[in-house]
């Protein structure tokens, strides 16, 4: 029932924000909108698209709308410092793709599905991408033609160019073209590619990517290097990373390296930090801080990014930073559990915001700074109040960087810092007896940390809550009614092995809350 009430109230919350937005802002970019319809807009698919939202406001009026979108749900949390900008707005995505389609009269065409639909809007140049990864595109196109290769109909399943992607090394001009198609055969594969690197030799590798499900992902399981090394390189914040085609790596190259220079200078670090790296994809963070650090841990679900972050320490030769796939706040709440030292965590996570598992974890270890980089204020904003209504942590600065020109996105980088303790002190008079006083048996209870605490010390060893609750049980301690269910209906209740029970019976003994055998 409260979950049901906060999201109601969250809903609310969010329409108020979006009608002062609209009273504050809006009122300028309706006036500049009528005047803009006067005249030809610079994109002329900009209303089927809704990818760039301003692509006719000028650039400073978007960075005061982001401005104060910001202030308006983030203020209330710490000071909001002035929206870092560009000084050059235009084509800023190293990373391009285009959806291919047959239309009547127009023949092969190909460009990005209309907003809030799945029917293709034919466009040849965007004022967001790459212009390069446009030309090459367009080759592709012409070329598919000449080779009487056909699009992909997603309602029939027939035809076989899909998509095409193609990324672009900002700092190296290495170049991947990732060809999409409906099943692994490409006819006259060598003479295809042949052409097109004729076209455009700055291409520096060429991959099939099967994709032969209806699903609305680009990107199928299988792919097949046919030109190249099957990855480009690209420098970012004096380091080189290897990126696949399936990479996660921000397409704004110019801001990224901004907002990593905020985020590291935000961290404080002296060279001697216990630093994690959550959501760390290809390890951009973890390795551009690596260097002001003593040890970084990086942290990621996605096997592939975790297998290119490792790669990219090796090509950088760095040894202090340690990579592991695993769930963000699973892993932290791993080391909560063993009391890990943690002097600064950096998290990116997705638009969905980060986990309560992942923030009560970061509460419990409590690093002396956290680095929030966020690409939704919304629920970065939520994530705020949780950090900050648990009395673990302040909001001292936030900086937002436009990321993502001419669009409604924003980009955020927030340090929080931990409370200071009040100094204040509570004086409770006890009698003790001095005869006792070095025996914890008169406790008579212990937490189940403190018992997992114990075992760890003494054998480094970890026991599980469960485990921990049916030696309890066993010894005919409480343990409330549900901790012996399996999670999930049919699932089995591993036991105790014997010789974890030995040492959890060993801890209950010893803060007497049973007696000695």
């Amino acid at each position: 029932m409260e979950k049901k009430i906060e999201k109601k109230i969250e809903k609310k919350t969010e329409k108020k924000i979006e009608k002062k937005i609209e009273r504050k802002g809006e009122r300028g970019h309706r006036a500049s909108k009528e005047r803009v319809e006067k005249r030809q807009s610079l994109c002329s698919v900009s209303g089927k698209c809704g990818g760039c939202q301003f692509v006719d406001m000028p650039y400073k009026a978007q960075l005061k709308r982001k401005q104060k979108q910001a202030e308006l749900l983030l203020k209330e949390y710490g000071r909001v410092m002035p929206i870092i900008g560009m000084e050059e707005p235009a084509h800023y995505r190293n990373k391009v793709h285009a959806v291919f389609d047959f239309q009547r009269g127009k023949g092969m065409v190909s460009g990005i599905y209309e907003q809030k639909s799945h029917r293709v809007v034919p466009v040849d140049n965007c004022l967001l991408e790459n212009q390069k990864a446009g030309e090459i595109i367009r080759s592709v196109r012409e070329l598919a033609k000449s080779f009487k290769l056909k699009s992909y109909d997603e309602d029939s399943g027939y035809g076989l160019l899909r998509h095409v992607l193609v990324r672009v090394g900002h700092s190296t001009g290495e170049i991947m073209v990732v060809l999409v198609l409906g099943s692994p055969i490409l006819p006259s594969k060598k003479n295809f590619v042949n052409e097109l690197c004729k076209l455009h030799p700055e291409i520096t590798t060429i991959l099939i990517n099967v994709n032969d499900k209806k699903t609305s992902m680009v990107l199928g399981e299988k792919e097949q290097v046919i030109y190249g090394k099957g990855y480009i390189e690209d420098e970012l914040c004096g380091r080189r990373f290897k990126i696949s085609a399936k990479s996660f790596y921000q397409v704004n190259s110019v801001q990224t390296e901004a907002l990593y220079e905020k985020a590291a200078e935000y961290a404080q670090l002296t060279g001697k930090e216990t630093v994690v790296d959550a959501y760390c994809g290809i390890g951009t963070i973890a390795l551009a801080v690596a260097g002001q650090a003593g040890k970084v841990i990086g942290v990621e679900l996605n096997k592939d990014a975790v297998r290119d972050a490792v790669t990219n320490a090796k090509i950088n030769q760095i040894k202090n930073v340690y990579f592991y796939q695993n769930d963000a706040g699973r892993f932290l709440t791993q080391m909560a559990d063993v009391r890990e030292k943690v002097d600064v965590v950096f998290l990116d996570p997705p638009r969905s915001g980060s986990t309560e598992e992942f923030l009560d974890a970061l509460l419990c270890i409590r690093p002396k700074r956290v680095v929030y980089i966020s690409c939704e204020p919304e629920t970065l904003a939520r994530d705020l109040k949780y950090l900050t209504g648990k009395s673990g942590y302040r909001v001292q600065e936030i900086t937002p960087v436009d990321m993502f020109p001419f669009t409604g996105n924003i980009e955020t980088c927030v340090l929080l810092s931990r409370k200071k303790s009040s100094g204040k002190s509570t004086k409770i008079e006890i009698e003790i007896d001095l005869n006792e006083a070095d025996r914890r048996e008169c406790i008579g209870t212990a937490t189940y940390q403190e018992i997992k605490d114990y075992v760890w010390e003494h054998y480094q060893t970890k026991v599980s809550h469960l485990y921990i609750a049916q030696i309890k049980k066993k010894c005919g301690l409480d343990v409330g009614e549900s901790f012996n269910k399996p999670k999930t209906e049919g699932n089995k209740v591993p036991n105790c092995p014997p010789e974890k029970e030995r040492m959890i019976r060993e801890a209950l003994e010893y803060f007497g809350m049973i007696n000695k055998e």
